[in-house]
This record gives structure tokens, C-alpha cells and sequence, in this order.
């Protein structure tokens, strides 16, 4: 098959996929009025993740002092050996912006310490703003190390790849966009999760891969791989979500759930948050994949096929052996405290496991995990075969991007 036949194959194939992707955003996508009526609906009755409905004010601690008698009928009763802490705090905003009170913060060893200087959060209830009873403390301000550490990564980024470290960085940008305006607006106003996440998913394949590594017949051969495995990952999830009773139910789900109302689907949530998660691991396998059979057969164009494909597939059972190791791992770091609150409570491994936490987060490790084996020789074929009939051209033997 010649180059030129196999270009037109790969735009054929991924034609409907962007096409869906098309009919997913107009479908999908709320209008900004819908999004904007839904949050300002949600932030009226339930605020921000801590705040409940109080106000958000930026304040600064201007003292710490010792114990207090813990007299704010705000907070519960110390237990044998814990007090409170008498903060003093400068407002930064708000209607008495520039005044200082004084509040009560629990003393206990798992609390917060203050330090004079450190920026905080405080939740308002309203009423008297003068009133520190009406003001408490629920979060530290963290803008300026997170933008230090952020500026610290573009950096390493870009001392690193240099102009596709710079792409890259603006596909970061494409990928946080596309989960901004398009993932959260339409599940918040009820759009389905999955066809959500597969419209999200092709799009950042479609936009990011070509961003960062070109438009070339090796860019869609990994695309096509992503896009193929995605699919996989898509059914297995829907699958075994339904068979293991998954209900998506958690912490942080039930909150969402009392924000936006019992509409919101959560298994729908949960098998979205699978799709979506997957890609970030999919997208590294398949490029890599197939920027290593182009390698490959860039070091011998008279490889056979099948030696190709061999020599290929040994590259990728070492890319997925770690890389499933790291999901496993990246899940018990994130689930360290509930691990350990499991371990405590005595329950045994099989308890541990089939408990509605922890199982969501098996069925997503291992069905990402099926996705990604499954990818690699899916894509190691798919690379084989068309870099044989692209490199076959004379625009290929020149050396040309394919």
C-alpha cells in the first residue's frame, strides 16, 4: 500500500471520530447563560467546598497568642488536655476591610499552627462585620507557592524541550481549557458524564497531539491507538461499574450531589473521571509507541514487518509494566489515610478491597490498566504497518516528517 493510500486510510478512519467529537460539542455544551444561572444557583445555597454558604474574606494573622478559655459557644467543648488558640486577624476585603478581630481556633495536635504573616481564609455568616463571632477560620491562602512551583515547572519544561517544551506547555493550556469551559460547565448542567468525557477526550487527543508533536502520519497512527483504547476503557468501565454496584457515592460526590440535586448522575461521574484519568496515561504509551517503531525502522527499512513488530512490542511490555506499577502506586499515595483507617478498623483485605472507596478506585486502576496493555500492540500494529508504506515514498527516504 503506498504512502499516499495509507494517508488517506488514517484520514478516513479518524474523519467520524471528529465528526463525533463536533456533534458532542453542540450537543453538549450548555450555553453560558444555562452555566452561569446553575453556579450562582449552587453558590447561593451551598458555597464554596468548606465554606458552606458563608463569605470567603482574605485575612492576615497579625498574632497567634497562647491558649484561650475557649469561650466561643461557636465551637465544641475541648476535650481533656486541648484549648483553643487566640488568632488576631487583619481583613483584607470586605465590608470591614483594614479592621482586626480576634478568633478561636482549636488546639489540638492535628490542627493548623499559625504564624504571624500567614495569609488565611475566613468563612463570613454575615450579620455584623465588626462581629468576630460571625467570622471563622477554614483555609490558609496558597496562591504564591503554587504559582512559584508552577513557574518552576513551565521552566523545567521549557530548559528541557525547548520549542515542543513550549507546545507542550501550550497543550497543558489546550487540555485545562477544554475541562474548564467545556467538562465542568456541561456536567454541572446535567449533560451525561460519558458522552462528556469521550467528546472532552477526543478533543484533547485531536488538538493536543498534533500541537505538540505535528501533523504527520505518526501523530495520527497515535491518535487512532488513544482514540481506539479509549473506547475499550470506555465499555469496561460502563461493564464492571454495573456489575461491582458502583453507585459513585463518596465524600466529595455527595456534596456535589446536595449542591447541583439528585439529577446528577454519579456512577455516570465516576465512569467519566475513569475515561478522562486514563487519557493522560494512554496518550504517553501510544506516542511513545509509535515514535518507537518509527525509530526502529528509521535504524533498518528493510526490517520485515514482523521483526518490526517484535522489535516494538519489546520496547512496550517495559513501557507497560512500569506504567501500570505507577497507576497502582499513584492510587495507594492518593489513598494513603484511607488505607490506613481501613487497617485499623481490623477489616481484612477482602473487605478492604470490595468497600465502595476503595472498589471505585480498583475497577478505575484496572480497567485503565486493561486500556493500556491493550493499546500497546494495537498501536505497535497500526505504527508498523504505516510506517512501511510511508517511509516506502521518496518524500520519506529523504527524511522528511511522515
Amino acid at each position: 500500500m503506498s504512502g499516499r493510500r495509507v494517508r488517506w486510510v488514517l484520514a478516513a478512519l479518524l474523519a467520524p471520530c471528529a465528526l463525533a467529537v463536533l456533534v458532542g460539542l453542540v450537543v453538549l455544551a450548555p450555553s453560558p447563560g444555562e452555566y452561569a444561572q446553575v453556579a450562582a444557583g449552587a453558590a447561593t445555597g451551598q458555597g464554596a467546598p468548606g465554606l458552606g454558604s458563608q463569605t470567603p474574606v482574605d485575612a492576615e494573622v497579625v498574632r497567634a497568642a497562647g491558649e484561650s478559655d475557649c469561650t466561643d459557644p461557636n465551637l465544641p467543648s475541648p476535650g481533656p488536655g486541648e484549648g483553643c488558640v487566640a488568632v488576631t486577624l487583619r481583613l483584607g476585603e470586605g465590608p470591614a476591610a483594614g479592621s482586626t478581630i480576634v478568633s478561636l481556633a482549636p488546639a489540638t495536635p492535628g490542627s493548623p499552627r499559625f504564624a504571624v504573616g500567614d495569609p488565611v481564609v475566613l468563612g463570613w455568616a454575615g450579620g455584623d462585620p465588626a462581629d468576630p463571632l460571625t467570622y471563622t477560620i477554614v483555609d490558609f491562602q496558597r496562591g504564591p507557592p503554587l504559582l512559584v512551583l508552577g513557574g518552576a515547572f513551565a521552566l523545567a519544561v521549557l530548559l528541557l524541550g525547548r520549542w515542543q517544551g513550549l507546545a507542550a506547555l501550550v497543550a497543558l493550556g489546550v487540555t485545562l481549557g477544554v475541562l474548564a469551559l467545556f467538562v465542568l460547565p456541561a456536567l454541572a448542567t446535567g449533560s451525561s458524564p460519558v458522552p462528556v468525557a469521550l467528546t472532552a477526550s477526543g478533543l484533547i487527543v485531536g488538538v493536543v497531539l498534533p500541537l505538540t508533536h505535528g501533523v504527520s502520519a505518526r501523530t495520527a497512527t497515535a491518535a487512532l491507538g488513544t482514540l481506539a483504547s479509549l473506547g475499550l476503557i470506555g465499555v469496561l468501565a460502563v461493564l464492571f461499574a454495573a456489575t461491582s454496584r458502583l453507585t459513585g457515592l463518596g465524600e466529595e460526590a455527595s456534596e456535589l450531589a446536595g449542591v447541583l440535586g439528585p439529577g446528577l448522575d454519579l456512577r455516570g461521574l465516576l465512569l467519566a473521571g475513569v475515561i478522562i484519568g486514563a487519557l493522560g496515561v494512554l496518550d504517553d504509551v501510544t506516542v511513545t509507541q509509535t515514535s518507537a517503531v518509527w525509530e526502529l525502522h528509521r535504524a533498518d527499512p528493510a526490517t520485515r514487518l514482523a521483526d518490526l513488530y517484535g522489535a516494538a512490542m519489546r520496547v512496550g511490555r517495559d513501557h507497560v509494566a512500569s506504567a501500570v506499577n505507577t497507576l497502582v502506586l499513584a492510587y495507594a499515595g492518593a489513598a494513603l489515610p484511607l488505607l490506613l483507617l481501613f487497617a485499623l478498623a481490623g477489616r481484612g483485605l477482602g473487605d478492604l478491597l470490595t468497600a465502595e472507596d476503595v472498589a471505585q478506585e480498583v475497577v478505575r486502576t484496572l480497567v485503565g490498566s486493561i486500556g493500556l496493555v491493550a493499546s500497546v500492540p494495537l498501536t505497535t500494529v497500526l505504527a508498523a504497518v504505516v510506517v512501511r508504506a510511508v517511509r516506502s515514498s521518496s518524500t520519506e527516504s529523504r527524511g522528511e516528517p511522515a
